[in-house]
């Protein structure tokens, strides 16, 4: 009898055993990073730009494409041309397959971070310049919502703010306009006016303006109206903000500016009122999966109250 509950005890364990065992890789497995590799070259036309967008070098790049390239029997997927790589037929064809792998995984870890409710960690901000500077500007401000000392803030200024998010290369954006369509949660985070200024007493009949690239911005076409009707020369067209500030502070013309920045400042004064078809709204997007991660959650609830508070010095009410 005892030897049969003996026998009946390994049964049991032998039963039992391979659950207690690990898994056994799959062979040839494709990785996912290779994959993501894969479609980054296929987007932006080269290896050193699709390393600029993964952030990795382009050694890395080229290993891993070629990685990529020898599980589907080795023939390239690209025409490598003067100007860069792009897809060949066979390229194409894995296209769809891979771009629906990365939406599963991106899935995936929207909601492994949204599960997380540890308030510590980087909250990447896509934002054009003039709202990143603002919130660089209050970031050791005290508010009604403070934001957590465990939450580091990295802001960087891209476009592209739709395919950022759905992609994790941001966490949220800051922008002018919401998206057309996806699934984000979107909330209207508040508006920055703008107002004409020059250099304290300087003569500065001449314009500071936008590129002819940037022509189709708001202040710039407010500008060309100006220049059209006045007959007023461009003294300078740069492309950035911050270069229009330097301009203006050194009395080389008269330009547009946002009133937090222009009113704030020492050496500037003020020309006009604040000019109401060239206010700029700026509205909070995330994707719906990431709203719920506790970091996220508390960078939106810190942009709401920095505009609640600071609403009339972008209104430009002095």
């Amino acid at each position: 009898m005892a030897a049969l509950d003996g026998l009946a005890i390994a049964e049991r364990e032998t039963r039992h055993e391979p659950t207690t065992r690990s898994p056994r890789p799959t062979r040839g497995a494709m990785d996912w990073d290779d994959v993501r590799v894969f479609l980054a070259v296929a987007r932006e036309g080269s290896m050193r730009a699709a390393g600029r967008a993964l952030g990795l070098s382009q050694p890395t790049i080229a290993r891993r494409l070629a990685a990529f390239e020898a599980s589907f029997g080795g023939p390239s997927l690209f025409d490598r041309l003067p100007e860069g790589l792009r897809l060949n037929a066979d390229g194409e064809q894995l296209v769809p397959a891979a771009e629906s792998i990365e939406d599963a995984v991106l899935t995936l870890e929207r909601r492994r971070a949204a599960a997380s409710p540890v308030l510590s960690g980087t909250v990447r901000v896509s934002a054009g310049e003039c709202a990143a500077g603002f919130l660089a500007r209050c970031l050791s401000e005290a508010t009604t919502t403070a934001l957590p000392s465990g939450i580091t803030l990295e802001l960087v200024d891209e476009l592209r703010q739709t395919a950022n998010l759905v992609r994790r290369q941001a966490d949220m954006a800051l922008r002018h306009e919401p998206p057309e369509g996806g699934d984000f949660y979107i909330s209207k985070a508040g508006t920055f006016a703008c107002a004409v200024y020059r250099r304290r007493g300087a003569d500065a009949g001449a314009w500071v303006t936008y590129t002819e690239e940037q022509a189709h911005y708001a202040p710039a076409r407010w500008v060309q109206r100006q220049l059209e009707e006045t007959g007023k020369p461009v003294a300078l067209r740069a492309s950035s903000m911050l270069m229009h500030l330097e301009a203006i502070r050194a009395g080389t013309g008269r330009g547009v500016l946002p009133c937090y920045v222009g009113d704030g400042h020492p050496l500037l004064e003020r020309l006009t009122p604040p000019i109401p078809e060239i206010a700029a709204e700026y509205w909070i997007i995330v994707h719906r999966d990431l709203r719920r991660a506790a970091c996220v959650r508390a960078v939106i609830d810190w942009m709401k109250a920095l505009f609640a508070e600071h609403r009339d010095v972008l209104a430009g009410n002095r």
